[in-house]
């Protein structure tokens, strides 16, 4: 079967931190990237944007707002509305994030809920947070906010919780939010007219594993796992009815030896044969299929910089978010998951996430 025409640009939003957060990025910047050659440039009509630590994206179901965690302690989470001339702007002020280091967040299918994970600190333990939408997109009163519990092996990552992703399933049924502190997996029910998570289930992972990421294939019967501390790539058999993961089989992140690495950004890609994963520490994007249950590695490319931390699928491309060389790379996907660099590096300071619009 041909693959559909591809659009003449993709529209991408990257998220850097700033210098309030350890960084000189901007915060928020416009991109087009050009399928035909995988050259992303900024867009000229539309300034960057001012956010505060901006290490997350996502953009709502059905509005034309983006959200953004603001990755300080105390935390906050901003909404910015996107013009039809593509011009941002706040859409209110930032709220707390309801926790310390806000580092991932989701909006829920429906359109009226925000989640946002806040990785902790020394001191402050990993939370999930839930905040009520306007009609508008604009962020509202918080409904809820979870304390995760739990430790793990690793001394100076595991002394206590730290939440960093919370997603919903493909389902809508239930909210997964990574613990890499506890090793764990807290599955939630979001209650949609008050806006508040009933605890379902905790998946246990492997101890020291530090799950970070999850991506789920398409039917969401498997969902693979970036394990931060310990540099592996997990497939898990996903329960949609009762909201638990089952761990099947796992593989190194890396072929590169003799380095301390630590897997960042996942994803499976949309006809569920393939899985990649960026690598900080070896520098590279690792390519796996996916056969049964099991990972299997067929490729592993140069990032294109250095410490790759976030990657987002655009249309035939894997766009590389390289936090310390402040380098944005697409990477072309071949027919057989098989990666190559599909243009030279574009400089976006301390760029660490992709979203695509």
């Amino acid at each position: 079967m041909p693959r559909p025409a591809s659009p003449a640009v993709v529209h991408v939003l990257t998220g850097s931190y700033t210098p309030d957060t350890g960084g000189d990025g901007a915060g928020l910047a416009t991109l087009r990237l050009d399928p035909s050659t995988g050259r992303p440039t900024y867009d000229s009509q539309v300034p960057a944007l001012s956010v505060i630590g901006a290490s997350f994206l996502a953009v709502h179901p059905s509005l034309g707002v983006v959200y953004s965690t603001n990755e300080t302690d105390p935390g906050t989470v901003s909404a910015v509305a996107r013009r039809h001339d593509g011009l941002l702007t706040p859409l209110g002020a930032p709220v707390s994030s309801g926790g310390a280091n806000p580092c991932h967040l989701t909006v829920h299918p429906d359109g009226e809920w925000l989640l946002t994970a806040n990785y902790g600190s020394d001191t402050a333990p990993g939370t999930v947070a839930v905040h009520r939408l306007g009609a508008d997109g604009r962020l509202l009163e918080p409904t809820d906010l979870v304390i995760h519990q739990g430790s793990g092996p690793v001394a100076g990552r595991q002394e206590g919780s730290h939440a960093h992703q919370v997603l919903v399933d493909p389902a809508g049924r239930f909210v997964l939010a990574t613990d890499l502190g506890a090793d764990a997996v807290f599955t939630y029910r979001l209650d949609t007219r008050t806006g508040t998570l009933e605890r379902v289930a905790v998946n246990r992972l492997g101890a020291g594993s530090g799950p970070r990421h999850l991506a789920f294939a398409p039917g969401g019967e498997l969902v693979f796992s970036a394990d931060e501390l310990s540099s592996t790539v997990t497939c898990h058999r996903y329960d949609a009815g009762a909201g638990t993961l089952t761990g099947l089989s796992s593989v190194p992140a890396t072929a590169v030896r003799n380095v301390t690495n630590q897997p960042g950004g996942i994803v499976a890609s949309p006809c569920g044969r393939f899985v990649w994963v960026t690598n900080r520490g070896a520098d590279t994007v690792a390519a796996f299929r996916v056969t049964g249950t099991t990972l299997e590695p067929i490729d592993e490319v140069s990032a294109g910089g250095t410490w790759p931390r976030g990657l987002t699928y655009a249309d035939d491309h894997l766009l590389v978010a390289n936090q310390h060389s402040g380098t944005l790379v697409a990477l072309r996907v071949l027919d057989d998951g098989a990666l190559r660099q599909a243009g030279p590096a574009m400089s976006v300071r301390s760029v660490v996430c992709a979203l695509v619009l």
